[in-house]
């Protein structure tokens, strides 16, 4: 995903001003230790030195700011998976620690924290970011230092176009748009859909690009586009020219931060039809921030933890032992890129960044949790998406859609 979210909350607001006096992104991880609950600090000693023995990735993503639960997600998967590697022996008799840093969901903190990763930490692997416009920062200074970097959910499509040392795990906009374009047009029989865009965000524009293009493709009209942008929180005067051209639904493709704010005033100004949007909307937060007013939406997105398969749902069980709740779907993908990782470096004959980018590139059908993962020739990750329907507290599976 993505994508720069507006603050939209007095206590994310609060937040936000106390990360802007940091002058560096601030360590908050190291070693997995004891499972923590998401939302809170990681205490922890320094990182081994590289030459340990101990096998080191580093993770930069956001722990503070309107992009947290994102990133807490993302790193309570990659901790879990590395915890389960070092369990099972290691790779190749080594242990495998990680080193995480808060990007605070900005560009510039993001390339910052991986200049440290790559320079003082000596990381092996990059994992991160979720946002893509924050992967796009980090690419550019993992590439040129020839790091391998794994995005776990950044779906915009120039973020492995950086690069060959730049990979991801998840789908890409292009196959997300198409999607809930397919989904709309033939599933919900919607003739006429508005947008409602973010146009400072990558994320955002993209998907809209893609959505307008198939949903047109399949007969249906978008009867409007409308734009706001970062940092807004009145989206009336838009939604009442939404309004105005009566609309099937809403193509949101957004956060959940906006898009719960968006849900409820959509409500207020009498606008009942359903919301459509992307993996950006999957937080507990939606359901917070939206409450009634989101419910009857869908949006599509990488998993659903109601999948029966059983490394699912060991997955599922096993995270929420750790850390006391269900997994969204960062939490799977931050899971993924860190298996995908250590599967490659058992596989690469030394831990060089060309050795390492070699045996990440060679990923075939691996066992994810959030789907089977290949590995095409631009590094991105051929493998389904599913369409979840917000419930009361919780997203509900729908269908599931092949590339």
């Amino acid at each position: 995903m993505r994508r720069l979210v507006p603050l939209l909350l007095a206590g994310f607001a609060l937040i936000a001003a106390g990360c802007e006096k940091k002058s560096q992104p601030s360590p908050t991880e190291t070693p997995p230790s004891t499972a923590q609950a998401p939302g809170g600090d990681v205490p922890g000693t320094p990182p081994p030195p590289a030459n340990s023995g101990t096998l080191l990735l580093g993770v930069a993503t956001a722990l503070t700011g309107g992009q947290a639960t994102f990133g807490i997600s993302t790193r309570n998967g990659v901790e879990l998976a590395i915890k389960e590697a070092n369990a099972a022996g290691g790779v190749k008799g080594q242990k495998v620690a990680m080193k995480v840093y808060d990007n605070q969901g900005k560009p510039e903190e993001s390339a910052q924290a991986v200049s440290r990763l790559i320079t003082q930490d000596k990381v092996l692997v990059i994992l991160g970011d979720v946002a893509s416009s924050n992967s796009l920062a980090m690419a550019e200074k993992a590439q040129p230092a020839g790091v391998p970097m794994i995005s776990p959910a950044s779906t915009n499509p120039a973020v492995t176009e950086k690069g060959d040392y730049i990979f991801r795990v998840c789908f890409i906009d292009p196959f997300q748009g198409f999607v809930m374009a397919k989904f709309a047009r033939e599933t919900l029989k919607t003739a006429n859909v508005a947008v409602l865009q973010d146009n400072k965000s990558a994320y955002s524009i993209g998907l809209t690009e893609v959505f307008v293009r198939k949903f047109t493709e399949m007969g249906g009209k978008i009867t409007t586009t409308e734009s706001f942008s970062q940092g807004d929180t009145d989206y009336r005067a838009q939604l009442t020219a939404i309004k105005k051209t009566q609309p099937d639904a809403i193509y949101v493709p957004g956060y959940y931060s906006e898009v719960g704010i968006i849900a409820r005033q959509a409500r207020e100004l009498g606008l009942k039809v359903p919301l459509l949007g992307g993996d950006g909307w999957d937080s507990e937060k939606l359901f917070e921030l939206g409450g009634s007013a989101i419910q009857g939406s869908y949006f599509s997105n990488h998993y659903s933890p109601d999948n029966k398969e059983p490394r699912v749902q060991k997955f599922v069980a096993d995270y929420k032992a750790a850390y006391g709740g269900v997994p969204d779907a960062l939490a799977a993908l931050g899971y993924d890129a860190a298996n995908v990782a250590i599967d490659a470096l058992k596989r690469a004959p030394d831990t060089s960044g060309p050795a390492v980018r070699d045996a990440i590139a060679q990923t075939k059908n691996f066992p994810g949790i959030a789907g089977t993962i290949t590995l095409d020739d631009k590094r991105n990750a051929v493998k389904s998406a599913v369409v979840l329907k917000v419930g009361d507290g919780k997203a509900e599976f729908v269908t599931t859609v092949n590339p």
